[in-house]
């Protein structure tokens, strides 16, 4: 790079979106970015909606999850931002979350599962690393058995 105002352009970490799904994986997700040093955090917790189906949890205790979510990321970046997303494919929702938000790169843990449950779901992660239109950051998982 030839100058700091293209370093500025392509601050990889400038705004991270981090997609959380429990308060658990919150702070493990946030835990595992900050070592990364982000300028600028906002988590991100997508409400699975059923189309023409009951959904999977009430809104209620979803929104609850996404709260407590939001407070285990805060635990480790106390001025994080929230963002809440109420969509059927969580894949969509986090690259328009992305967008609306203005992230710079989207950091996630991928979470366990053996291959006939990333079968079964369309390897959400696999989704992620090779359809989003800006960086997507894998981060090291603590424990490669969790």
């Amino acid at each position: 790079m030839s100058s700091s105002s293209d370093e500025e352009d392509t601050d990889l970490l400038a705004h991270v979106l981090l997609p959380v799904a429990n308060e658990d994986d919150a702070l493990a997700t946030a835990r595992a970015l900050e070592l990364y040093d982000p300028a600028h955090v906002t988590s991100l917790h997508v409400v699975e909606k059923g189309e023409g189906v009951p959904d999977k949890t009430p809104v209620e205790q979803s929104e609850e999850i996404a709260e407590e979510s939001y407070a285990g990321v805060r635990t480790v970046f106390p001025d994080a931002e929230d963002h809440t997303a109420y969509a059927r494919n969580v894949v969509e929702a986090i690259f328009d979350a992305a967008d609306e938000v203005g992230a710079s790169a989207i950091a996630y843990r991928a979470r366990s599962g053996g291959r006939i449950m990333k079968f079964l779901s369309g390897d959400m992660s696999l989704k992620l690393v090779t359809n989003a239109e800006i960086p997507v950051v894998a981060l090291p998982r603590e424990d490669a058995d969790e």
